[in-house]
């Protein structure tokens, strides 16, 4: 079962998230108690930090069109070897935020970044593809621009075998217009 809180505002053309409101949604989210209190103290801030901001930014301004978003995710869901555009995501400056923010903290065992479109921005380790805009997590996250919380199901995750948790927020520009989303996957247990 998927839990889906939509704190919006909305003004004519510009549509805003009010970081309080969503975090408002996350505390009232059946996301685990474990999950929600580190994407509170932690989480909450990268929606709004400098360079995964100017990532996703740069991103949406290249403006790639759904079928060159499309091509690429076919390729790295059938690669067999890490792809060139995969090493990129690891190792920009908004990875590096993420990285780090992993490394000071092992229960954040996944992040990725995406943009307006559902693309992949930036990540800590290669997702199983590159759009995730046919995902939940960026719907309800993104939410046409909207702005959410999307709190996914305890799942075990095979290749840490731990129980992870996706907690997915929009990522907001100053002006608090939604611009892209984040996923945060967070340990709640396993051995």
């Amino acid at each position: 079962m998927r839990t889906v809180i939509i704190p919006l505002l909305s003004f004519g053309l510009l549509t805003a998230a009010d970081p309080a409101a969503i975090a408002q949604a996350l505390a009232a989210s059946t996301a685990n108690d474990r999950a929600k209190t580190w994407v509170t103290v932690n989480g909450l801030a990268l929606m709004t930090d400098p360079t995964i901001v100017a990532a996703v930014s740069a991103q949406n301004a290249r403006k790639i069109p759904i079928a060159e978003i499309q091509r690429i995710d076919g390729e790295w869901q059938k690669a067999e070897s890490p792809l060139p555009i995969m090493g990129e995501l690891k190792t920009n400056a908004a990875a590096k935020i993420l990285v780090a923010l992993a490394a000071k903290h092992p229960v954040l065992a996944e992040a990725f970044v995406m943009d307006n479109q559902g693309a992949n921005v930036a990540m800590i380790d290669a997702t199983s593809d590159y759009w995730q805009g046919d995902e939940a997590k960026w719907q309800n996250s993104f939410k046409g621009g909207a702005g959410g919380v999307d709190v996914g199901k305890e799942k075990l995750d095979k290749s840490t075998n731990k129980v992870l948790q996706q907690v997915s927020l929009p990522v907001l520009a100053s002006d608090g217009t939604v611009i892209g989303a984040i996923t945060l996957g967070i340990s709640v247990g396993g051995p």
